[in-house]
């Protein structure tokens, strides 16, 4: 640890206090505080819109040991309003390294505390649940601070898209042969690379888009990106997926899997602590095969609230048994909980996008 780095504390709602010191942006930070369980890619962690609201603990106890590349960016900045960590390295050691963790976090304006008891934090808000706390450099008042984290917004009812979303439409992979219009609620580049990769020309539009824009671009398949914030407090989106269902194939991940959860009729819930790593196992009820996932939510579908039984599960974590995926069997829409495209974590489910494009090619014969 840097000892000439300046004081800070982390606040939980709750009254937990922990002391540690500052790296990266100083100042204030709040939000509700979740885990991640990956060992790396915290750079794509950093900048994943689904983290808007949220201030991550990483479990892994040393971070930044290889810097900050250019490349490895999942969105234009990052989007955590906070960073926790155990250690972090002020030695970048990669090729690829453009600068160190510290140094990028400043720049971004992100706050970061590290010299804390990280594995106290993740067990602590996994027997009590996801917490609303706050980051300080500046006010060093432990009982003032509860108060504030209290007193800060936390998830639950809040839409978190329209400050993550594109302000207006673009192009992704003009040149590809299918026409897929992407709903950019906070999506994630690799997901677009993913697609561009099986020969999609990509029309990335704001969350707010209507039914007439979005077939305005005459697509032959329809996506529904991550995404941060309460699903439950979309109902715009909720509303324009339900005119579009039937309409041309559907691919929902993450948020988008919510999205389309509320438009076959069904509920969302909060849960306890949310899964955030790359290591979560789910198993595919079709093959029985069990895939090691990525995952980044805190919200999930309640599977059993869909009146419509054409909707069917397809799969479910092995860790608590929620919904990790479900497909309409009349008509060509599915999504996953999870994030086939990775970035980070293991590629088992990529073969996802593979199926997306074999619907579409289904549906334009």
């Amino acid at each position: 640890m840097d000892k000439s780095s300046k004081k800070a504390i982390l606040a939980l709602e709750d009254g937990f206090i922990f002391r540690g010191r500052s790296f990266g942006a100083e100042g204030e930070a709040f939000g509700e505080i979740v885990f991640n369980t990956s060992l790396m890619g915290y750079q794509e962690i950093l900048t994943d819109p689904s983290y808007k609201g949220q201030m991550v603990c990483m479990t892994y106890p040393l971070i930044g040991n290889y810097g900050v590349n250019k490349e490895d960016v999942e969105s234009s900045r990052p989007f955590v309003e906070g960073f926790i960590v155990k250690e972090v390295s002020r030695i970048s050691s990669n090729w690829r390294s453009n600068e160190d963790l510290g140094s990028y976090l400043k720049k971004n304006n992100i706050v970061g505390i590290e010299g804390i008891d990280t594995r106290r934090l993740t067990k602590h808000l996994r027997e009590e649940g996801a917490k609303k706390g706050v980051i300080s450099t500046k006010d060093m008042n432990e009982d003032n601070l509860v108060k504030r984290a209290k007193e800060s917004p936390g998830l639950e009812g809040r839409d978190l898209i329209k400050e993550v979303m594109c302000k207006s439409a673009y192009d992704w992979n003009s040149s590809g042969k299918y026409r897929v219009v992407a709903v950019d609620s906070g999506i994630k580049y690799n997901i677009l690379r993913n697609l561009a990769a099986r020969d999609c020309h990509v029309r990335v539009v704001p969350a707010t888009a209507s039914k007439n824009e979005i077939l305005s671009f005459k697509p032959h398949g329809f996506f529904l990106s991550n995404g941060p914030g309460d699903p439950a407090a979309l109902p715009y989106i909720v509303d324009t997926v339900k005119s579009l269902l039937g309409e041309l194939p559907i691919f929902g991940i993450c948020l988008g899997h919510q999205i389309l959860g509320q438009a076959f009729g069904g509920k969302t819930f909060k849960l306890k602590f949310g899964h955030h790593g790359g290591n979560q196992p789910v198993q595919d009820l079709t093959t029985r095969c069990v895939h090691i996932t990525a995952q980044n939510h805190g919200f999930a579908v309640d599977v059993d609230s869909i009146p419509d039984k054409s909707v069917v599960l397809t799969h479910v974590n092995l860790n608590d048994r929620t919904c990790e995926g479900m497909e309409h069997k009349k008509i060509p829409v599915f999504s996953v909980q999870y994030h086939p495209e990775a970035a980070p974590g293991p590629h088992d489910a990529s073969h996802h996008f593979d199926k997306f494009v074999e619907m579409i090619k289904e549906n334009t014969r």
